[in-house]
């Protein structure tokens, strides 16, 4: 049935044809003719399209809780979903590993574990925006993969450390091999799918993080149990399997991870080409080839830095959660075991909330609203943490502080991403926005300090303050973007230049204004 709908909201956006045409991915050639630009596919040729694209995904979608309905290459879709499902799990898994004698093997004492916490952050950082770049440089096949693999053999490495500074050499590794996964998963979604479909898409592929929430608190259960095992401590086992099982799904990923729909031997050359045309008609001819201008372009770009602080204010919650959430449950009085086990209910349900609010603000063509909801959402969820005491309380409030700040992220990156106009800059764009907000990861690793315990009622203020900054910062750009948007339809109607009426040849001479062209319309 969700299928169904969303196969319906797809289709839907195809028939109608918009007043407001948007930034495409063309090449340098002279443009096409205009009616290159239309839908090839009639309705119901696009449904069974698109029925064959679910039949792909049937097996996964138990696994999963998949709706990835539009023709873009599923075996990849899957594959990068468990890629960053495991590149979150491995990134996390030190919260459980501090739960089996992490601190107490390597002799770790006061903020040790903050400090191991804060500096996979800088070089992951660091990484995102060359990484990206190569990305577009080498394609996904070859550089996703290879990154998969160095980081896969450093979390087993993990397994082996025997001091604070290998843990801490380890993590900052960790850190520079991971960095491209998120940003570069975030564009490639771009390179298949519609503007308006990339919120769900970006709601799916986010919530692996989490599923690998719950699954990942359920997995250091059970391999927390292996204590003793070959002479190693828990937490050691629970960085080597998980380490080994990145490495084996990295082994199937460059066979099944397809660079561009060009190049998707499951579909039909017929099909390729609906695949190429429903992007072109749902994108106007800005600029595709690689060139440097198009870097300093983003880099100058003012609305991707506001966009780049609201990701601070997301992404220190978000973090905050993921690594100090088996504690903050364990601080309601509950023992070990049981907080790993009671981290589970809440990434569940953030999980299937995140991909309801991706599919309603693709359904609706808006992300605004939604930032400003559910960060709302988020806000009551730390004040609900830190005005009472009792443990129901609080747990409650765990659930509508999880579910509010992990929606929060994919919308957050569609919003920026289809407000961003030429492939190249929008790469560099996207993995700005994603490596500054992960600069909120360092200053998570402070948030909840042991000698806050075990209330971290000064923590979960903190975090009350992250999300309203980027609670106010939505607001302003969702004003800003709709009054940009009603001056470029003033223009155009005084200058008898709506989107719709521009030819190939006129959009062709804007190419290189990206989302400065003025038939460019924002997302809001």
């Amino acid at each position: 049935m969700a299928i169904e709908n969303l196969n319906n909201s797809t289709q839907e956006a195809e028939d109608i044809e918009k007043s407001v045409v948007v930034e495409c991915e063309d090449s340098t050639t002279s443009p096409a003719n205009s009616d290159v630009d239309a839908p090839h596919f009639g309705r119901k040729e696009t449904k069974r399209l698109l029925r064959k694209m679910d039949i792909r995904l049937v097996p996964f979608l138990a696994l999963l809780y998949l709706q990835v309905t539009s023709p873009i290459t599923l075996q990849a879709a899957w594959i990068l979903i468990i890629c960053f499902r495991l590149s979150f799990l491995d990134r996390t898994n030190i919260g459980n590993a501090r739960l089996f004698g992490l601190e107490k093997n390597l002799g770790m004492a006061g903020l040790d574990y903050n400090i191991a916490l804060a500096v996979f952050f800088p070089t992951y950082v660091l990484a995102e925006i060359p990484s990206n770049m190569m990305l577009k440089r080498f394609g996904a096949k070859l550089w996703l993969t290879t990154i998969m693999v160095i980081w896969s053999a450093i979390v087993i490495a993990m397994g082996f450390v025997t001091n604070f500074s290998g843990l801490l050499a380890a993590r900052a590794l960790l850190g520079l091999a991971e960095g491209g996964l998120f940003p570069g998963v975030s564009y490639y979604i771009t390179v298949w799918y519609q503007r308006h479909e990339c919120g769900l898409r970006l709601a799916l592929f986010f919530s692996a993080a989490t599923a690998a929430g719950a699954f990942g608190g359920l997995l250091a259960r059970g391999i927390g149990e292996m204590k003793g095992v070959a002479g190693r401590s828990g937490w050691s086992w629970i960085f080597i399997i998980e380490g080994i099982l990145t490495l084996v799904v990295a082994g199937f990923a460059y066979y099944v991870i397809v660079d561009t729909p060009d190049k998707a031997r499951f579909l039909t050359s017929t099909e390729k080409e609906e695949v190429v045309r429903r992007l072109k008609h749902d994108h106007s001819s800005l600029a595709d080839e690689f060139d440097m201008k198009y870097v300093w372009d983003a880099l100058k770009d003012w609305k991707i830095y506001v966009h780049m602080l609201i990701t601070v204010g997301v992404y220190t919650p978000l973090y905050s959660v993921s690594l100090f959430l088996p504690t903050i449950v364990r601080n309601m009085g509950y023992s070990n075991e049981q907080s790993q086990l009671m981290t589970v209910p809440p990434y569940v349900s953030a999980c299937i909330v995140t991909i309801c609010v991706g599919y309603f603000a693709d359904k609706m063509k808006t992300r605004g609203v939604f930032m400003l909801g559910f960060s709302s959402l988020a806000m009551l969820g730390w004040i609900m943490l830190v005005s009472s005491g009792r443990s129901a309380v609080q747990y409650t409030g765990v659930f509508l502080a999880t579910a509010g700040i992990f929606s929060c992220v994919p919308i957050g990156l569609a919003w920026n991403g289809n407000n961003i106009g030429g492939t190249l800059k929008r790469g560099v764009g996207i993995a700005m926005h994603v490596g500054c907000g992960n600069l909120g990861g360092t200053i998570s690793a402070f948030i909840y300090l042991p000698k806050h315990s075990p209330r971290f009622i000064s923590g979960h203020a903190a975090l009350i303050g992250m999300v309203a900054m980027s609670f106010l910062l939505s607001l302003f750009m969702t004003v800003y973007l709709r009054r940009e948007n009603s001056r470029r339809d003033r223009w155009a109607l005084e200058n008898n230049m709506m989107p719709e009426s521009y030819t190939d040849e006129q959009k062709f001479l804007e190419r290189e204004k990206g989302d400065n062209a003025s038939f460019f319309r924002y997302t809001i």
